[in-house]
């Protein structure tokens, strides 16, 4: 009975031994396996780091200072241009300003000897004599004071001619050459317009190729074809082009728009100096029958 008490002792402590030490593994292994995930998978996210930043860290920073180092403004690419695209461009707006300031003063100057042309065209229409008209035309420098006082200085010149035929040409010759004259004087200017609108053009494509030249020089020196280095040089000469075409296209305009006015007063002044050669052979005829060479007659008692 004593041993197989003790027996049954032996085998109790034993049971519980084992247990004790099934329980002691089981709460120790979970910490123990955590500890060695961690150090496992920590050099790998530590070998991974270095990898990732070098890549993401450049194309962040690239995109701005691509983006920031043009201006693409009219006057960014004027500053950043060339020194020969940029003496063209200033060159092109100089004529065009030389275009709209002809356009202002000659159209003025148009229109204000359009309205007094008109008005003197009328007060000769209703003088009936020479004289007369040269009373009305009093004022001095006006057109219808110079058509009148050429032509009774003709007159006084050939005072002593019979021919009346001769005198009418004679007249007529010095009224064509004055309104030859008008008619040049009223033109001053406008062949500048067509000088411009035909060579600013080709001035402003002469910048755009120096500009693309030296776009070109750029790649070269670079060794790259990204099109973002090569637009902003490509711009900048275009804008060359622009600028010709600014200056050239309204220059075209208001010259034909000039010509045409232009033609309109040659024909009122031809239309003045009508009228004043119609006076002239209206006094012509009003004078004696010997000024034209027929015989007077003579009463026999």
């Amino acid at each position: 009975m004593i041993r197989s008490s003790v027996h049954a002792s032996s085998l109790w402590s034993r049971a519980l031994g084992a247990m004790a030490v099934l329980l002691f593994s089981m709460a120790i292994a979970p910490a123990v396996f955590a500890d060695e995930t961690a150090t496992n998978t920590a050099p790998a996210a530590v070998e991974q780091a270095p990898a990732m930043t070098p890549v993401a860290a450049p194309v962040e920073t690239a995109e701005p200072v691509a983006s920031m180092s043009h201006d693409l403004s009219p006057w960014g690419m004027y500053q950043h241009a060339d020194i020969v695209v940029k003496v063209v461009m200033i060159g092109l707006a100089i004529a065009s300003i030389i275009t709209w300031t002809i356009w202002i003063a000659k159209g003025f100057e148009l229109l204000g000897a359009k309205r007094r042309l008109k008005g003197e065209i009328a007060a000769l229409k209703k003088a009936a004599t020479l004289k007369a008209a040269a009373e009305t035309a009093s004022r001095q420098g006006t057109l219808a004071n110079l058509l009148v006082h050429d032509a009774l200085e003709e007159m006084h010149l050939s005072a002593n001619s019979r021919e009346r035929e001769g005198i009418k040409e004679r007249v007529s010759f010095r009224l064509e050459r004055l309104v030859a004259a008008c008619g040049r004087n009223m033109s001053n200017g406008t062949g500048v317009l067509a000088t411009i609108g035909s060579t600013a053009p080709f001035v402003g494509l002469f910048g755009t190729v120096w500009g693309i030249m030296n776009s070109f020089i750029g790649i070269a020196k670079t060794q790259t074809t990204n099109l973002a280095v090569v637009a902003p040089g490509i711009a900048e000469a275009l804008l060359a082009t622009a600028l010709g075409l600014v200056a050239a296209i309204p220059a075209v305009v208001i010259y034909n728009v000039f010509a045409r006015s232009i033609a309109g007063y040659k024909a009122q002044v031809s239309d003045a100096s009508a009228q004043v050669l119609l006076l002239v052979s209206r006094d012509l005829d009003h004078q004696p029958a010997e000024r034209s060479g027929q015989p007077q007659m003579v009463k026999v008692g």
